[in-house]
């Protein structure tokens, strides 16, 4: 709780002003974990955050809470704040869990999925088209998460989908791996997986969009071991 005076004078333009301190200090650190730059486990520094971004520690920490509800980043019980580590020794079962979640709710946003829902999917698959195309992997991180989550959605099952959002969420990092092992340029036989996934669920083909969402599955997990196992060096940065 503050307990500053109340100045109403200081009212929109400094609450504008601090409001967009703290929007800047999120997308950045946001953008600079999922890319990498931030190392898994790596210390966050409220002082140094502060001043290199010209701003108090109040915003610093505003943004340090969005991230960390997001599971980016960790506050240890000294209050040491860290960047959330990468769960290595237990990716098996995350990429089994990953995995039946794609096929489920493909399924059954295949069986359930309205008009309006296919035509909020395919809009994002749209979106997905012109960022790989653009190689811009930040916004191919986010939009392939939110194509994912809308057709979770439209399964109606809840559960399903709260569960599957957050594995989306968790794996966000590993997907900066996925397309770094393609030179962020991702071939656009991958692409077409969404294509068809999404022509699946249009024509509300279940066992068609189970099977595409099996394959477009396994190839993600594949090439992601496939890409851990090659960098050593990367396991060694990240504390396996």
């Amino acid at each position: 709780m503050s307990f500053d005076p109340p100045v109403a004078a200081a009212g929109p333009e400094t609450k504008r002003k601090r409001g967009q301190g703290v929007g800047a200090v999120y997308e950045t650190l946001k953008h600079e974990i999922l890319d990498l730059t931030l190392a898994p486990g790596s210390a966050v520094d409220e002082v140094k955050l502060a001043e290199r971004f010209g701003v108090s520690r109040t915003p610093i920490r505003e943004a340090l809470f969005k991230l960390a509800g997001e599971g980016l980043v960790v506050t240890l019980p000294n209050r040491f704040t860290i960047v959330a580590p990468i769960d290595f020794p237990n990716l098996p079962q995350f990429f089994d869990a990953l995995s039946l979640m794609y096929r489920v709710t493909t399924r059954l946003a295949a069986a359930n999925r309205t008009d309006d829902e296919l035509a909020a999917i395919r809009d994002l698959q749209q979106a997905y088209s012109k960022v790989v195309e653009a190689r811009d992997v930040p916004a191919m991180i986010e939009v392939n998460r939110n194509f994912h989550v809308e057709i979770a959605c439209a399964g109606k099952n809840r559960y399903y989908a709260e569960l599957f959002t957050r594995l989306l969420d968790e794996g966000r990092r590993l997907l900066r791996l996925y397309y770094s092992s393609y030179n962020d340029t991702l071939p656009q036989i991958y692409v077409q997986e969404h294509e068809d996934m999404l022509a699946a669920i249009a024509r509300q083909d279940i066992e068609a969009a189970d099977r595409i969402a099996q394959a477009h599955a396994d190839q993600i997990v594949r090439q992601i071991r496939a890409s851990i196992t090659e960098d050593r060096r990367l396991n060694a940065d990240i504390n396996l």
